[in-house]
């Protein structure tokens, strides 16, 4: 499968199945869409075949001269060769593989404060309370929780938590408590934990920032951007915006981890359509690590993205990948999370088929030690899993999430972005198909979008390079 794309000003053309990039001239931009066209899966007999010349000359003799067609097609001929142009798919085979792995846990989401001191407008975990009710992790629960990681955790030595909520500071003194016991099992295990926060900053102070940049591996700062935009979505439950105290307190944190190790993480929405210009502020306020997410809502949410909005999106990511190539010429370059993008090695085969790992690799516990999928699955009682106490009691669920894949999802496997987004999130088809073998497809376009333009800052910045 080839996907061909002009973006600021440059022809790019995607082999999908190596990963393959390379930026062309106009006559071998024309002669691959060409060939494409004719046939798509070519090798290089077919390609070599009279038949095949004969079949560009007459679509393409008009602009391009008879030695110019046969001297580019020489040259697709040698990539085809080199296994970097029309190549197969080998991964669909390894497919089974990938289904029959065994349950190794690596990573667990820990919610250990189903509350929150912000009421935020779009949160799907419903002010904290997800489906169910308020309630603080015991630290006994999170014991067993990270008892449960490394006696599932086979032979992987370095594991993953993250400290979640709700708003996971409203439960400090647990969260301290349980990085002080998953240290001392390190030694006993010879494991090693890496600890992460996912914050709003309402209770950052400076003692818990001298913790977090001891203990915490990453740091997740929630903000939406610009002062307006971030304090419609993301207030105080009695109406008053959250922007004036937490930006300070995230612009200390930051800079005291030498802009390293943390994004500011922020929500678009219909709202703010404009959205380049929240992570634009983010980077006026000295912040070189950022993210900013679309929103996913029901259709009847005011806030809700819809297909009729995507325009504007993709005109808004065009503007911020040129924006971004320019401002790294200037040496004024930060990373945006949805354009990082590995063109030289990437994630592993059974990531790049089946993606995040939730119900297999990833699960969330609940402050009272329920085992679930993923966090966006906690309070659906067909997700649940099983418990600390119990482990997982009901293995049917992690098979299925096992069997999910680039594969059992139609719309992917004609996709070119399958192997970047990996099937994408399965909460999110759940969602909408009550299915996780399906796709959003609103989110598929972003993402489609996404990846064309991490791939162009990735060819600007080399032709600058050269």
């Amino acid at each position: 499968m080839i996907h061909q794309y002009q973006n600021n000003g440059y022809n790019i053309v995607l082999d999908v199945n190596s990963g393959a990039v390379h930026v062309v001239d106009q006559a071998a931009y024309d002669v691959i869409g060409a060939l494409e066209r004719q046939n798509g899966a070519h090798t290089p007999e077919t390609l070599r075949a009279p038949k095949t010349a004969d079949g560009l000359r007459s679509e393409l003799e008009d602009r391009y001269s008879r030695e110019d067609i046969e001297d580019i097609l020489d040259e697709v001929i040698a990539l085809t060769e080199e296994g970097r142009l029309f190549t197969q798919d080998v991964y669909e085979g390894n497919i089974d593989e990938v289904k029959q792995r065994k349950t190794v846990v690596k990573a667990l989401c820990l919610h250990i404060a189903h509350d929150c001191n912000l009421a935020c407008r779009y949160c799907f975990a419903e002010e904290g309370e997800y489906h169910g009710r308020r309630a603080l992790m015991s630290y006994e629960v999170g014991k067993k929780a990270l008892d449960f990681l490394i006696a599932h955790s086979g032979k992987r030595r370095n594991l993953e938590v993250d400290f979640f909520g709700g708003e996971p500071l409203m439960n400090w003194q647990v969260v301290k408590d349980l990085v002080a016991y998953g240290r001392e099992q390190e030694k006993i295990h010879d494991k090693h934990f890496r600890f992460t926060l996912t914050t709003n900053g309402v209770l950052l102070n400076d003692g818990i920032q001298e913790f977090v940049n001891r203990e915490m591996d990453n740091v997740v700062l929630s903000l939406d951007g610009r002062k307006e935009v971030n304090d419609r979505m993301r207030p105080f439950r009695n109406g008053k915006g959250s922007y004036d105290l937490i930006v300070p307190k995230f612009q200390k944190l930051a800079e005291s981890r030498d802009q390293q190790k943390y994004y500011i993480r922020g929500t678009f929405t219909r709202n703010n359509l404009d959205f380049s210009n929240d992570v634009l502020h983010f980077a006026q306020l000295g912040f070189e690590q950022i993210s900013i997410e679309p929103v996913v809502g029901d259709d009847t949410d005011p806030y809700a993205i819809r297909s009729e909005d995507l325009p504007a999106i993709f005109r808004e990511y065009d503007r911020l990948a040129k924006i971004m190539v320019d401002r790294e010429r200037e040496g004024r370059g930060f990373t945006f999370f949805h354009f990082m993008i590995d063109l030289e090695g990437g994630p592993c085969v059974s990531k790049r088929l089946s993606g995040c790992g939730s119900g297999t690799e990833y699960l969330a516990v609940t402050p009272w030690g329920d085992l679930y999928p993923c966090h966006q699955f906690v309070g659906q009682e067909e997700f649940l899993m099983g418990n600390v106490d119990e482990g997982i009691v009901r293995p049917e669920i992690a098979d299925e999430f096992r069997g999910c894949s680039v594969y059992s999802k139609e719309n992917c496997r004609k996709c070119f972005a399958r192997f970047y987004c990996s099937g994408g999130c399965m909460a999110n088809s759940y969602k909408f198909h009550h299915t996780i073998n399906d796709t959003y497809e609103v989110s598929c376009e972003m993402e489609r979008k996404r990846v064309e333009c991490a791939i162009m800052i990735k060819a600007a910045l080399a032709d600058r390079a050269v």
